[in-house]
């Protein structure tokens, strides 16, 4: 999986999963809806969503070359309810299933044709170090899933969170390192682990990336919400040298500001000022993880370029 840079600039910004304002829009379902129809109306209907948020993707990325948009953040569900214990379904079972993967791979050729970069961040479920096998075998699926996407798109990223504690923090870690065997090599080869503003903190994942080969997904905010020691600079020195792939960085920028009550939600926009001077020179992608998406990366965009980035 080649990584294509940037045409413009050594950041990369990237467009997590929606739109704000442009009319494109991802559609899902409910179980209960498709519990509510036949096997074979809702595999019809399953089809159409999914024939859909095809079209949609290919919308999206020819928005982001527009705008200068170097990556852009599928949402899980691009294949709604793929991995249901119940209204699950593979490609094959989908009436024209193998003209919907065609549109997804063509989406991938024109990712690779505009040197874009395309990723995936699993939904919290996903969780490869709790200690019920049920949730193990759970997120295994929805993994091998995305990471099929992933394989017609041209995604080189499926980044996770650490999990939980669950009272036990190097024993929880070693639960990781150990379900990463029961990984395809699809997945194996595009699994990256994040930070996070409760649990795990650089520190703390850092050693298990050296260990892997998993790459950090360092995330400034969460890193300023549960600080551990290292100096973003350190961190972000260390977290570059776990990649053997341009690296990709999260960034947000508090709600209520830092001198508010709570400092983890998301601010609509990025205050610049939050982006870090160490993050210039390098030649990342840093994902904008703001309320108003497309917005907010474009102002972004404009913040830095007066910056001299």
């Amino acid at each position: 999986m080649s990584q294509q840079k940037m045409p413009t600039s050594s950041i990369r910004l990237g467009l997590c999963c929606q739109f704000q304002d442009e009319p494109i829009k991802f559609r899902n379902t409910t179980v209960k809806a498709n519990r509510n129809m036949d096997r074979t109306s809702a595999l019809e209907k399953l089809a159409q969503l999914c024939q859909e948020n095809a079209r949609a993707l290919q919308e999206t990325l020819e928005y982001c070359v527009q705008h200068d948009i170097g990556c852009f953040r599928i949402n899980s569900q691009i294949l709604p309810l793929k991995t249901h214990s119940e209204c699950g379904y593979q490609m094959s079972d989908l009436p024209s299933g193998k003209a919907i993967v065609k549109r997804f791979q063509q989406c991938g050729d024109y990712v690779r044709e505009h040197g874009l970069r395309t990723c995936f961040h699993p939904d919290q479920f996903v969780v490869l170090n709790s200690p019920r096998e049920e949730v193990v075998a759970r997120s295994i699926a929805e993994l091998e899933y995305q990471a099929e996407v992933a394989e017609w798109v041209g995604a080189d990223v499926l980044n996770i969170h650490g999990g939980g504690a669950y009272g036990d923090k190097p024993a929880a870690l070693k639960r990781f390192k150990q379900n990463l065997k029961r990984l395809s090599k699809r997945v194996r080869s595009r699994l990256t682990v994040e930070n996070d503003d409760t649990t795990y903190t650089p520190a703390d994942l850092l050693p298990l990336c050296h260990k892997t080969g998993i790459p950090l997904v360092y995330d400034v905010h969460h890193h300023r919400c549960l600080p551990d020691g290292l100096s973003i600079e350190a961190a972000t020195e260390q977290a570059l040298a776990t990649w053997n792939r341009e690296p990709l960085f999260h960034l947000s920028s508090p709600k209520e500001g830092w001198e508010g009550k709570n400092p983890k939600p998301h601010h609509d926009f990025i205050d610049v000022k939050d982006f870090p001077r160490c993050w210039e020179e390098p030649e990342i992608t840093v994902e904008v993880e703001a309320k108003a998406k497309e917005q907010a990366v474009l102002k972004l965009m404009r913040s830095l370029r007066r910056r001299g980035c």
